[in-house]
């Protein structure tokens, strides 16, 4: 299996002071998979996306990606090895039209820019755009000003601003956070759509969510992996009942 790892963390750990937020976690993912990430409030599920994404630096083990080392990395030292991520809030250009938020992304992609080049002369990056906001169906609002959409619209050119880049894995945190049902439906089934195009790990806590689009689940808790495994063998596994989906006991209560 190691030939087809993407990402590898091994004893990786994270301390505020006294507190460990990510404690020794060993952790592996293919590539071409959809892991979802989840635990309750406080397992160190962002933590652990800080730490590879490169915006924490671990206090030990270390984190592999396409078989490189790149701990300790800054962010965007991380990003331009093709990792890219989400935020739990919205992040956007809100004075910005769609089409300028993917715009600002995509040109990034260059090896070389020059500021003082016309757009016009991107052929490349408007290419991008286009294919960009033809995935997430946002070509109808592409020249909105973000600010005036939805949260949910707000949410997808979020997800269009990381993937625009391009990137092999793609880290979403928590993407269907503050959406009605029929938003988180229609994510989710983005989500499951990029899946073809990049490797993703999502930590969520709307559980129909990860159940319906999930390869894998990992249960963090109190900053370790608690349990691993598919969708239906979490959803089976007792423990995981008690730490985070609030099992009654036997007693009813």
């Amino acid at each position: 299996m190691a030939a087809d790892l993407l990402l590898e963390t091994r004893g990786l750990s994270k301390a505020f002071g006294g507190l460990m937020a990510v404690d020794r976690v060993d952790f592996a993912l293919a590539r071409e998979e959809l892991r979802a990430v989840i635990g309750p409030n406080g397992a160190g599920k962002t933590t652990f996306f800080n730490l590879i994404s490169g915006l924490l630096r671990p206090t030990a083990g270390h984190i592999l990606f396409r078989g490189e080392d790149i701990t300790g990395l800054p962010s965007h030292r991380v990003a331009r090895t093709g990792i890219a991520r989400t935020l739990q809030m919205t992040s956007i250009f809100a004075g910005m039209t769609v089409r300028e938020n993917i715009w600002m992304a995509a040109q990034r992609r260059r090896r070389f820019y020059n500021p003082l080049m016309p757009a016009s002369r991107m052929a490349d990056v408007r290419q991008r755009v286009d294919e960009v906001l033809g995935l997430l169906r946002l070509v109808d609002i592409a020249d909105e000003v973000a600010a005036n959409l939805s949260h949910g619209h707000q949410r997808l050119i979020e997800i269009g601003i990381a993937i625009s880049t391009n990137p092999q894995l793609l880290l979403l945190d928590e993407p269907t956070s503050g959406l009605s049902a029929e938003e988180s439906a229609e994510v989710a089934a983005l989500v499951k759509h990029l899946r073809r195009l990049c490797t993703i790990i999502l930590v969520e806590h709307k559980m129909d969510v990860v159940m319906g689009i999930a390869d894998r689940v990992t249960v963090f808790a109190e900053g370790r992996v608690f349990a691993e495994g598919s969708p239906e063998e979490i959803s089976n596994h007792r423990g995981v009942q008690e730490i985070y989906l609030g099992a009654r006991d036997a007693s009813g209560r």
